[in-house]
This record gives C-alpha cells, sequence and structure tokens, in this order.
C-alpha cells in the first residue's frame, strides 16, 4: 500500500517538474523583461529592428488596432489582435503608446494589486477579460513562481515612443467570440477573438 502511495507522489511530481519547465521555457520565450527601467526602450527598439532574438508575439498581424483603451497618463493600448491556441490560452497583442509631448512613467497600477505579481516590477499583469456572456472574468496568467505572462520591464515612454506588448490569458470557450479588455487606470474596450 504505501508504494503505491509513493509511486502515485513520484508521479505527481514529475508531472508538476515537467509543468513548471514548461512555463519557465514559455515565459523565456515570450520575455520582455526584468525590472531595468531602460528595458522597454531596448525592447522596442530590437523589435522594429531585424527580428533579434526577442521576436514580438504579434508579428504576422495587422496593424490596424481593432481596439483602443486610453490611460489617464496619456498612454494610449491599442489593440491588435486577440487569437485563441489549440493549447487553452487567449494571447492579446498590441502596442502601447505614449501620446502626449512629454516622457511618461508606464503607471506602476498596470500590474494590478496581487503580491506575486508586484514583487516582479512593472508589468500588464493587473489586466482582466470580462466573457459577459458567460459571467466569467480571466486573470493573466501566471508561472509557477508568479511571473505575469504579460510584457514585464515597464519603466518609461518618450514622447511618441511605441512598446508592442502581450498578455495571456486561459481561453474562454469557443462559442465566445468578444470579451472586455480591462486594463486598471485605462478605460475598458471590447475586443474580438480569432482561432
Amino acid at each position: 500500500m504505501s508504494s503505491i502511495r509513493f509511486t502515485a507522489k513520484a508521479r505527481r511530481g514529475v508531472v508538476a517538474l515537467a509543468l513548471a519547465a514548461g512555463l519557465a521555457v514559455g515565459v523565456a520565450g515570450c520575455g520582455g523583461g526584468g525590472d531595468d527601467d531602460k528595458k522597454p526602450e531596448t525592447t522596442a527598439s530590437a523589435s522594429k529592428g531585424d527580428g533579434g532574438s526577442d521576436p514580438s508575439p504579434q508579428e504576422g498581424q495587422s496593424d490596424e488596432p481593432q481596439a483602443e483603451l486610453k490611460g489617464s497618463s496619456g498612454l494610449i493600448l491599442q489593440v491588435t489582435s486577440a487569437e485563441r491556441d489549440s493549447g487553452g490560452f487567449l494571447t492579446v497583442n498590441g502596442t502601447l503608446k505614449n501620446d502626449t509631448g512629454k516622457t511618461i512613467p508606464v503607471p506602476s497600477g498596470l500590474r494590478g494589486d496581487e503580491t506575486e505579481v508586484i514583487a516582479h516590477g512593472r508589468s500588464l499583469g493587473g489586466a482582466t477579460l470580462v466573457d459577459s456572456k458567460e459571467k466569467k472574468r480571466y486573470y493573466v496568467l501566471r508561472d509557477t513562481e508568479g511571473r505575469p505572462l504579460t510584457t514585464t520591464g515597464l519603466g518609461v515612454l518618450k514622447a511618441g515612443e511605441e512598446l508592442p506588448v502581450f498578455m495571456q490569458f486561459p481561453s474562454p470557450p469557443e462559442t465566445t467570440t468578444e470579451v472586455s479588455l480591462q486594463l486598471p487606470t485605462f478605460s475598458s474596450a471590447t475586443i474580438k477573438i480569432s482561432g
């Protein structure tokens, strides 16, 4: 009897380890991050360049925004796509723009107020999707260490600067084709899901 319990615990441990490794690779691939305030400038330049080692999740997407969320500080989030994949995830891609004539720090409130997410620096971790049809709210996914699966390391945006961003959520049911995107300090907007 005890060997059966030990085997079951060992299997759960291997599954948990494999899941954690998969999430870590996914986060590293989606990355953007760190807490260096100058990182967004580097990331924005790299994604506009020759496609370096940190490609934007929105490559190949239409540049025409399907929704625009306006922030209280003068920042604008333009959503270019919301794609459902076969793995059960929904990735929202867009561009964070400074539409003012001055340098603006990205508000720390965008990361939300969850202790685990706050510990990993500025991000879009406070974003949520609301599926009014199913009466459900979806939060940005986190890895096993509490890091949000979204653009991280946000610092300041200079006047007119743009930064490609993404947020990954659990996917709503396939019958849901529209959701409301909400981001702290920004207006909300309805976005269409593809895929």
